[in-house]
């Protein structure tokens, strides 16, 4: 479990790249974590995990767990400076040696044939050398490249110029101008394939960058392109419409808006998840699970999740989260919870998800007590507390601040330690229904009736030069004048219509609560 402990710097911060802040503040692009933590004893496979993963997501990965698990912390930073030899990325490099030398120091765990230090990496200064001459002089290529094709002024060159320096940026771990590059060919695009392309680079720097609002912008502007609102139509190319969907998901969930990244990540394609420089079909899965379970209430749970057959794919390769999702629409809330401590640790090594563990988690029994008590009138808190494995006094405390934010009607008899639910005048509330129902056809037929006489007398209402007329002014002008002109009968027909659908719809409601004897003195 994770256990309180200093303030941890992140990856991020660590790293010599400086993100460059497009679109918005920087308050708004950074993902803080509300509490440090570290994690003790994860069941997390690291091979078959970082597996899934390359380019920077792989190295940002490895890190991340490396700050948060001292027990896997060695062995995460033995693959990262592994895996970073294989790029441009020196900085990275440097990082990774600096934080390797210090956790073997830290360790103090002799090895048998080679002392305390047996696990250190030497420096690889021959390979730091060779790496940045190389990235210089490909640099200069590209550079070179890129000055032709402008001299020559061809677009499709140029922008496919501007992409390969962006790679190579992105390669070296230089997001700033990888950033920049990618950018600059949105003015060399010639068809929706080229804006979709330069859309889906910027969103990957971005999701790098954690700058969510540039990710939702860039989401927007592919979505709007032609190609993609048809492939939506048509169900075709769904490997870019999965990409936008789980970009969009990221953003929305590292803001807080949980139901729209679980709507997000369960509209991903299974057979078309296939980017592992940003995500893994494991992460959607375990994000949209556990934001669905968090914001849908039962009849979304079983349309969207349980019924999916395309996130039903997704679950199979978590069976752990497939089986906390049907136990948990099964109302098995003591084993849906104990399953759910069981994966904390490993969420907790989540890049994405970690710095919203708590309140998912928050959320989700908060659900599963509301889902628990809705149907009855009384609940005896000793059962229920058995039921959430928890104390009575423990589970008091948790309604209590249920009840006082109004998502349960209830009160909690403290003395005999049962919960009531609070009665409700259901002729009250029909009635009540009823008259807004009313209001709302009445506001709606004046509405129509204003628009009709505006219609056939030909009015436009124009502001004269020096003079200001408000909307609400206008309205009330003519609703005044206008609605007079309306013949009499037009008027009676559309009164007697609407106590005609009032009649209804407190019929509907009486009988629906089986009050019979108020509906026939209704009729």
């Amino acid at each position: 479990m994770p256990l309180p402990a200093q303030a941890l710097h992140g990856i991020f911060q660590s790293s010599s790249v400086e993100p460059m802040q497009v679109d918005a503040p920087p308050e708004d692009n950074d993902t803080t974590e509300e509490e440090a933590y570290i994690v003790e004893n994860p069941t997390l496979d690291l091979d078959s995990y970082i597996a899934n993963f390359t380019g920077l997501a792989k190295l940002y990965r490895l890190l991340y767990i490396a700050d948060h698990c001292p027990s896997l912390r060695v062995e995460a930073l033995k693959m990262a400076i592994s895996y970073v030899q294989t790029t441009y990325n020196t900085n990275m490099y440097h990082v990774i040696h600096r934080k390797l030398l210090e956790a073997v120091g830290n360790s103090n765990l002799p090895d048998v044939t080679g002392g305390l230090n047996a696990g250190a990496v030497p420096l690889d200064t021959q390979w730091i050398e060779t790496k940045s001459k190389k990235a210089a002089l490909k640099l200069e290529k590209l550079d070179t490249d890129l000055k032709n094709y402008k001299s020559n002024s061809i677009k499709e060159s140029i922008r496919r110029g501007h992409d390969d320096l962006g790679d190579h940026y992105l390669d070296c771990g230089d997001l700033s101008n990888a950033l920049k590059c990618f950018s600059r060919a949105r003015d060399y695009c010639t068809s929706g394939k080229h804006v979709i392309n330069m859309c889906l680079n910027v969103i990957k720097v971005s999701v790098y960058l954690q700058n969510w609002s540039h990710v939702l912008t860039y989401v927007n502007k592919a979505e709007a392109t032609p190609e993609v609102a048809e492939a939506n139509a048509k169900d075709c190319n769904q490997s870019v419409l999965t990409k936008l969907k789980v970009a969009a998901g990221l953003a929305e969930l590292a803001t807080k808006k949980y139901k729209s990244a679980a709507k997000n990540f369960l509209a991903a394609s299974f057979d078309h998840c296939d980017f592992p420089d940003l995500i893994s079909p494991n992460n959607i899965a375990m994000y949209g699970s556990l934001c669905a379970l968090a914001s849908f209430d039962r009849q979304e749970l079983l349309k969207y999740v349980i019924s999916s057959s395309s996130f039903k794919l997704f679950l199979e390769l978590e069976p752990q989260l497939r089986d906390i999702m049907f136990r948990f629409y099964e109302s098995k809330y003591a084993s849906c919870l104990k399953l759910l401590d069981e994966i904390k640790d490993n969420m907790l090594l989540d890049l994405y998800l970690a710095p919203h563990v708590q309140t998912l988690y928050t959320e989700i029994r908060h659900r599963a007590l509301i889902q628990y008590f809705s149907p009855y009138v009384s609940a005896d808190l000793n059962k229920m507390a058995a039921a959430f494995n928890t104390t009575v006094n423990g589970l008091e405390d948790e309604l209590t601040l249920l009840i006082l934010d109004n998502q349960i009607q209830a009160r909690i008899d403290s003395h005999n330690k049962i919960l009531y639910a609070k009665d409700i005048d259901q002729r009250t509330t029909t009635y009540e229904k009823a008259i807004k129902m009313g209001k709302e056809y009445q506001r709606r037929t004046i509405q129509l009736i204003l628009r009709s006489a505006m219609l056939r007398s030909q009015i436009q209402v124009k502001c004269c030069k020096g003079t200001e007329l408000t909307n609400i002014s206008s309205f009330m002008y003519l609703r005044v004048h206008l609605v007079k002109d309306l013949k009499e009968s037009t008027c009676q027909l559309l009164l007697l219509t609407i106590r005609q659908e009032i009649k209804c719809v407190l019929l509907n409601e009486l009988l629906k609560n089986y009050d019979y004897k108020e509906a026939i003195n209704v009729l």
